[in-house]
């Protein structure tokens, strides 16, 4: 099991993050978070199907890599790090559309890249073509290297800039 994040993580932004685990009985409140977050992404490109969303997370759901990211105590999404050989894959990275805008997703990546960086390890995503998350992965020192009909694949090399704070 990968476990790049510690109980509770002081970020030098006056935020507490806290990541705490999570289990196969998560997975309703997990696909909440991640339908909520993707909404207005999906509705924007003719693709919002609560359902499909729903399918497409439990088949590769892996509650070891999986954490919920709470922000002084309160639930604000969760993210999931797949270790492969020769990369981690951030194959989920949601934060409720109530808690966007305050820093925490970038708390996270910085969370990342220091220990894929520790580990002189590149993290690569994916991002729906059409999001607002694409721009947040370029801000944050993601390059573009692919691109599928309806996703957009970036990695972030170690050692890059972080980015935008």
């Amino acid at each position: 099991m990968l476990d790049i994040f510690h109980a509770a993580s002081t970020t030098g932004f006056a935020m507490n993050l806290t990541f705490s685990p999570t289990t196969h009985t998560d997975a309703d409140a997990l696909v909440a978070i991640r339908v909520a977050a993707m909404r207005e992404s999906l509705e924007r490109i003719g693709r919002f199907d609560p359902q499909r969303a729903r399918e497409r997370f439990l088949a590769s759901f892996d509650p070891a890599s999986c954490r919920f990211i709470e922000r002084d105590g309160m639930r604000a999404g969760f993210v999931l790090v797949r270790p492969k050989d020769d990369h981690w894959l951030l194959d989920h990275l949601y934060i409720a559309p109530e808690h966007q805008g305050q820093g925490i997703g970038a708390a996270v990546l910085r969370e990342i890249f220091a220990a894929a960086d520790a580990q002189r390890l590149p993290v690569r995503v994916g991002a729906l073509r059409g999001s607002e998350s694409n721009r947040f992965y370029r801000r944050y020192g993601f390059v573009q290297t692919g691109e599928a009909e309806w996703d957009i694949y970036y990695v972030r090399e170690p050692g890059a800039p972080c980015g935008a704070g």
